[in-house]
């Protein structure tokens, strides 16, 4: 069923599981993230950045809202960093049901404004919205953070922004960050901003840039000719301890392009004759399935469709 992304994350936020929203460009995708809830009995959500919108537009928005109508658990079909008020009025033409209105780069009132601008869109639409406080490091799309200019969400302001634009849900910097690139070793997650801006807010919190990037499909990419610098992810043990702690959703990206990558080159290292889309698509899809439920049983999402 097609719902609003808050239909999903505030039960998600009171039973402190999390419920992972992941990208999509295409129908493998999102058959891949759909199906794969069905069978666990999940809620899940699907996102488009403006870059997928640019790619598939409203056949591939049409595609996922058609599987979510049909589906028998819960999804909303959610825009990625929304750039502009713009953006976001064009996606809920498109008939997304949740929006991220990306402000983050913006002055704190500047970013308030915009916030607000969008939340007041929407919510006369029935539409949920997803703000930023706070700035990731890292690359995805059209977005590029250096690390020094990144910086952590301050709880505080973090209050104040909440109660000045009415956003559903927040995504806060905690230390996570965008790409396959989080620094080496395991990154630090401040754990303690978490649970602090969970005691001050009650509505629920979204993690960007939590991919694990697991060392398995790393090592699998380079087996099968691709070529990737020292990659490295988000712990589960940090993911599974910030759900306890107010984070509902939690973004995923990276982890199904590598999935997705290594699925297709498996198959033309291993036949080189094939030719058959069905072939390298559907191993592309079978592995992209494996992460996806691994992601939704890790954050405790499995079985909480009702």
């Amino acid at each position: 069923m097609l719902v609003t992304g808050k239909e999903i994350l505030v039960p998600a936020r009171a039973g402190h599981y999390g419920v992972p929203s992941f990208n999509t460009n295409n129908m493998e995708i999102t058959q891949a993230i759909i199906h794969t809830a069905e069978k666990l009995q999940a809620p899940v959500m699907v996102q488009m950045s403006e870059g997928a919108i640019k790619y598939g537009g409203q056949d591939l928005a049409n595609l996922v809202t058609d599987m979510a109508q049909r589906a028998s658990v819960p999804v909303a079909l959610h825009l990625d960093h929304g750039s502009s008020y713009e953006s976001a009025l064009k996606a809920i033409k498109m008939g997304f049901t949740s929006v991220m209105i990306d402000a983050s780069h913006h002055p704190f009132e500047e970013n308030v404004r915009e916030t607000r601008r969008v939340v007041e869109a929407a919510h006369a639409m029935g539409i949920s919205v997803e703000a930023e406080l706070g700035r990731l490091g890292g690359i995805e799309e059209h977005i590029v953070v250096d690390e020094k200019d990144a910086f952590l969400t301050d709880p505080e302001e973090a209050v104040r922004f909440v109660e000045e634009t009415g956003t559903d849900y927040l995504a806060i910097a905690i230390g996570t960050s965008h790409g396959a690139y989080k620094g080496k070793g395991r990154p630090f997650i401040d754990h303690p901003r978490i649970e602090k801006i969970a005691s001050m807010l009650d509505i629920p919190l979204v993690a960007h840039g939590s991919s694990g990037v697991p060392a398995d499909i790393i090592a699998r990419f380079r087996d099968a000719g691709g070529e990737i610098g020292d990659a490295a992810g988000i712990a589960d043990e940090d993911l599974q301890r910030a759900v306890q702690h107010g984070i509902a959703k939690v973004n995923v990206d990276t982890d199904l392009r590598l999935a997705m990558s290594v699925g297709s080159r498996e198959v033309f290292r291993n036949t080189p004759k094939e030719f058959d889309p069905r072939k390298w698509l559907g191993s592309a899809r079978d592995l992209m399935s494996e992460i996806v439920a691994y992601k939704l049983k890790m954050l405790g999402a499995a079985g909480k469709a009702s």
